[in-house]
């Protein structure tokens, strides 16, 4: 399954820089959970297709201690911070997946602190695989709920949500092969739904 990125829509996602004593941090939500009604919490992928990320999406990656990268817009060249070393620090509540990255006194870590505390950058995103998926359809909309992912990196990005619409999210889904996920599942499912109807039938007309 190829690597997808995704772009954090909600307003109370910000991030920041704050100063600990003589170290500086990077703060933000890489990613929030859906909620009814809060604005940026479900992401449009394209045309009728939206998506959610569920309450259990990351526990798995973080009860195995996957070795994320804090990256600047997702590029290695611009590391941050990492998972492994300690300098990246990530924590679920009941917004999201927070992260913390401690600066580093390096080229990329000052001129990205320095972007973020003007107020130039504004918005985080992370990088996944997802393993558990679940579907829903109704007359107007398909929805897909991300349950548990494999997570390789967080960070800031220059074009955060959807002010990066048009470009960011049409590199980030690949339209056909999300459309393709979803016609699989929805004919297992089908297939399925068949099986047991023709075992209930079965199972009928032998008791009469």
């Amino acid at each position: 399954m190829q690597t997808e990125r995704r772009y954090v829509a909600s307003p109370s996602a910000r991030i920041e820089v704050r100063e600990e004593g003589d170290k500086k941090i990077i703060t933000g939500y890489a990613a929030v959970f859906f909620r009814e009604g809060a604005e940026g919490t479900e992401y449009n992928l394209f045309d009728d297709y939206f998506e959610r990320i569920g309450r259990t999406a990351f526990d798995r990656a973080l009860n195995e201690q996957h070795d994320v990268r804090g990256l600047f817009n997702h590029n290695s060249d611009m590391l941050l911070g990492r998972s492994k070393s300690s300098t990246l620090r990530l924590s679920i509540d009941e917004t999201g997946l927070r992260y913390e990255i401690d600066i580093a006194d390096t080229q990329a870590g000052r001129d990205v602190a320095t972007s973020i505390s003007r107020g130039d950058i504004t918005g985080s995103s992370f990088a996944f695989v997802p393993r558990k998926v679940t579907w829903q359809e109704d007359e107007s909309r398909v929805i897909r709920t991300i349950d548990d992912l494999d997570l390789y990196d967080v960070g800031p990005v220059t074009y955060p949500a959807y002010e990066a619409t048009s470009a960011a999210m049409r590199s980030a889904v690949d339209k056909q092969s999300v459309i393709d996920e979803f016609r699989s599942r929805k004919q297992d499912a089908e297939t399925s739904a068949r099986d047991v109807s023709g075992r209930l039938v079965k199972i009928r007309l032998d008791e009469m």
